[in-house]
């Protein structure tokens, strides 16, 4: 599976104004849900709360990956946020976090969804598509992020 599956251009936010995690899992809760085939913002979030609660989903250098399996989803659905500003989000090696890839993906464990995990953490491993992705702009994003 390859992140141009899941990930469009109207799906990337560049600087966007977070205080702390919990402001940032909100966000994107709203802005993922007109993309998201009728779930509703509040069933995002909780879905993303609950699988926080299992663990940080922040991978460390400075990215996380918050997912979460919901119910009623019809298809995978990515979205990709640089802060303005890094922000505290308990990530495994400690340092704050300012890339965020978003993903959202139908219930239930297949293959697809580990795929899915892998191919943006494969992404986010290559330190020069990294550094590419803390300077462009949107349109220069989505292609970095979609590049195969």
């Amino acid at each position: 599976m390859e992140i141009a599956e899941f990930i469009a251009p109207e799906r990337i936010a560049v600087d966007l104004r977070v205080r702390d995690k919990a402001q940032l899992l909100l966000e994107l809760a709203r802005r993922v849900e007109p993309f998201g085939g009728g779930i509703p913002a509040g069933a995002i979030l909780a879905a993303l709360q609950s699988r926080e609660r299992l663990g940080s989903t922040g991978l460390g250098k400075g990215f996380a990956l918050p997912h979460a399996r919901i119910e009623g989803l019809k298809r995978f659905v990515g979205l990709f946020a640089r802060l303005a500003r890094p922000i505290d989000y308990d990530s495994v090696d400690g340092t704050q976090v300012d890339l965020v890839f978003l993903l959202l993906m139908p219930a239930g464990m297949d293959n697809n969804s580990v795929a899915a995990l892998a191919a943006v953490s494969r992404r986010f491993r290559d330190g020069e598509a990294v550094a590419r992705l803390r300077k462009a702009d949107a349109k220069n994003a989505f292609t970095f992020l979609t590049a195969v």
